[in-house]
């Protein structure tokens, strides 16, 4: 690091305009990245996907619906709305209400817009629609794309919601850790460059990938917390050095120390985004690339821009003092840490309990992948699709498409005995609603009477394009009908099992319980490669920074444990639905994002106390007096780089978009219960009670002093 340190002492000017270019040139691009942005990020390249593509391609089934829902409206405002879509030329195909009486219930009534190939361009269909519908009353457009682009419109303001709310409290958060508005100012500056300059990078990964809408609110979610986190660090070191060395001094020790600790915490969070690369899942896919983008972009910023802007502000960083800190605060800290010492049993038993309490709830835990409820129930396309779903009931059945691929083809009477015998199969099975054949779709029951039909000119010409519809070439379509909602844990395990069956052919299923099963497997059977990733990093880590076998173990059972109580806690938040919030499911992404960014998170928050209580004991051997010190002297930093990243997660707790309300107040509570409970109850108290033991290693002998054991 001292190298690092020199150079930018010495060329702070020219790093400073590399950093301006750079931010410039990326922030032209950052502006394109929310158009860029489809899609929740909830597909895998899986069975499901390839079927959808076959339907699409080889069935010419729609690529794309979109539902115009009419509620209490004329027949007369129905054909105007059908004849002015019609009259925009946008859709492949219309079915309308007034043709079709299934699409007619009651006071509601849809029509249904069908587009094939490319889709690339739905976005603006949408817009084209709304356009020509608007202010039409009882006239509301929905489907998937219609969804999707409100999903992105609520996130880009939940972003500027939380922002709103957000950088104000963290702003005074650092005001009342520096007491200068020149220093609470900087580590913004410093969060904002990252969070630009990352966007502006995955606009460049938008050519070559899908990004999901959720990627706008997580960057800049984890971007600004860490910047500032990183900043308040290094600016508390830089304003120590500088009480003793000079200014160039005093940033080049604050580089070579706090400058470690940050990248080291950098590398702790690093792994856990990292790990969700194993996932074959886009959003986490997207969220992994996303989150070590900002991590990379924190740290080069916090240990190049940040110093070299102190540099250049040289002791003006202490400009516009408002708040003097007082003297007495480490006298506080120190007698809280004493008392601690005093109690560890009681503390470690309070403690245990507190957290035992918050896990109950998570025996309740009902995961799902966010639909229409991530939206607020003030937008129109969630009101049209749940109205929909209520009257004509498209929750109580789902279908799953079957593609069965012969090589000798299924025209030939040995193609339809294989196709008949599938039929009756699935006819079998409990849950199947009904079966789509040429046979049922043409009222023919044998394979005799479709033959002998062939021989019928007249009815050969009727039955052709029907045949058309099921087969090509040597591929067989089936759409089956379930009397189970798409979303169950029953239709998971039906597409589970006849996925297994060996029906005498290739098959391939896709459809929504398809597509459930395969996100599903595909995080349960990846989750403990994920942990073993995550854990077993952290333990060697830390085994190799402190020389000690117990002090890793406990941090990890600590950390899972804290983390075990805020998933019950959210559990007990959003789906018994408490402080006002409706109930609602988890999402199926929160473990898995809350688990791999908090994790390391709080090693960050471990080695700087650790650290601490290391160097301390290597000085004197009194783990006690170790103890009472390290907690002392780093107490004040650790809050308040907790409280900024509450302050600036916990934000998004205020907004709409459900999963990233689940998102933001899951690490605002993990963080919360990490810097109080663990970090300020049991890591001490576990220390007292362990006593030298916390030290031992194996094959090394003798009290531990200086780094060494002799």
């Amino acid at each position: 690091m001292q190298w690092l340190s020199n150079i930018v002492t010495r060329y702070y000017k020219s790093v400073l305009s590399l950093w301006l270019v750079l931010f410039i040139a990326l922030a032209v691009l950052a502006i394109r990245l929310p158009s860029l942005l489809e899609g929740d990020g909830f597909s895998t390249d899986g069975e499901h996907q390839r079927v959808m593509e076959e339907l699409t391609d080889t069935f010419d089934l729609p690529a794309e619906t979109l539902f115009i829902v009419f509620d209490q409206v004329s027949n007369e405002t129905i054909q105007q709305t059908i004849s002015e879509m019609e009259d925009l030329q946008i859709a492949e195909s219309i079915q309308s209400p007034l043709n079709d009486p299934t699409l007619f219930k009651d006071h509601v009534a849809y029509a249904m817009f069908h587009f094939s190939g490319d889709t690339a361009d739905i976005t603006e269909v949408v817009d084209k629609i709304r356009n020509a519908i608007d202010g039409e009353k009882g006239v509301t457009l929905t489907g998937g794309a219609a969804i999707n682009k409100d999903i992105n419109v609520a996130s880009q303001k939940d972003l500027a919601s939380a922002e709103a709310i957000g950088i104000p409290i963290a702003i005074i958060v650092l005001l009342l850790a520096f007491g200068s508005v020149f220093a609470a100012f900087v580590p913004l500056v410093v969060g904002i460059v990252t969070v630009v300059s990352t966007f502006g990078i995955m606009t460049l990964f938008s050519e070559t990938m899908n990004l999901s809408i959720f990627v706008l609110n997580i960057i800049p979610m984890l971007g600004l917390a860490l910047s500032i986190d990183f900043a308040l660090l290094l600016i508390n070191r830089y304003k120590e050095e500088r009480l003793k060395n000079s200014i160039v001094d005093a940033v080049q020790t604050s580089i070579q120390t706090a400058g470690r600790s940050i990248i080291f915490s950098a590398v702790c969070v690093f792994i856990g985004l990292g790990a969700m690369l194993v996932m074959k899942v886009e959003i986490f896919q997207n969220l992994a690339l996303g989150g070590m983008l900002v991590v990379l972009m924190a740290v080069l910023a916090s240990i190049t821009l940040l110093p070299s802007l102190l540099m250049l502000m040289k002791d003006r960083i202490n400009k516009w003092t408002i708040i003097r800190v007082k003297p007495g605060a480490s006298t506080r800290w120190r007698n809280f840490a004493a008392f601690v010492m005093k109690r560890p049993v009681s503390l470690v038993v309070v403690a245990l309990l507190i957290l035992g309490i918050g896990i109950i709830p998570v025996k309740d835990m009902k995961l799902t992948i966010p639909q229409v409820d991530s939206l607020p129930l003030s937008y129109d396309s969630r009101q049209a699709y749940e109205l929909m779903d209520k009257e004509f009931g498209f929750g109580e059945k789902s279908t799953v498409y079957m593609i069965a691929e012969r090589n000798d083809g299924w025209e030939n009477t040995d193609g339809l005995e294989v196709m008949k015998k599938i039929e009756e199969q699935l006819l079998e099975d409990k849950h199947v609603d009904s079966v789509n054949t040429i046979f049922s779709a043409s009222n023919i029951s044998t394979i005799d009477q479709w033959e002998q039909s062939l021989q019928i000119p007249e009815v050969k010409a009727q039955v052709t394009p029907l045949l058309e519809s099921f087969v090509q070439g040597n591929k067989l379509l089936i759409p089956v009908t379930l009397d189970l909602n798409g979303s169950s844990d029953e239709a998971q395990d039906w597409a589970r099992e006849w996925s297994k069956k060996d029906l005498g052919v290739d098959m391939m299923l896709g459809g929504q319980p398809k597509f459930n099963q395969e996100i599903f497997d595909e995080i349960f059977n990846k989750v403990g490669l994920l942990l073993a990733i995550i854990l077993g990093s952290t333990f060697i880590i830390l085994m190799i920074a402190f020389r000690s076998i117990l002090i890793p173990l406990k941090a990890i059972i600590m950390n899972i444990i804290g983390l075990s109580s805020t998933f019950g806690i959210l559990v007990y938040i959003f789906q018994y639905g408490h402080f006002g919030i409706e109930e609602t499911t988890i999402a199926l992404i929160i473990p898995v994002i809350v688990f791999s960014l908090v994790f390391g998170l709080s090693m960050d928050y471990e080695v700087f106390l650790i650290s601490r209580i290391q160097e301390e004991y290597s000085k004197s051997l009194n783990n006690t007096a170790a103890t009472i010190e390290g907690l002392t002297s780093t107490s004040k930093v650790i809050t308040s780089a907790a409280l900024i990243m509450i302050v600036i997660t916990g934000a998004f707790a205020f907004t709409d978009v459900m999963p990233v309300k689940q998102i933001g107040l899951g690490i605002a509570i993990a963080v919360a219960i990490d810097a109080s409970i663990i970090r300020l109850l049991l890591v001490p108290s576990l220390m007292k009670l362990f006593g030298k033991w916390n030290w031992w290693m194996p094959f090394r002998k003798g009290p531990y002093k200086a780094g060494k054991w002799h």
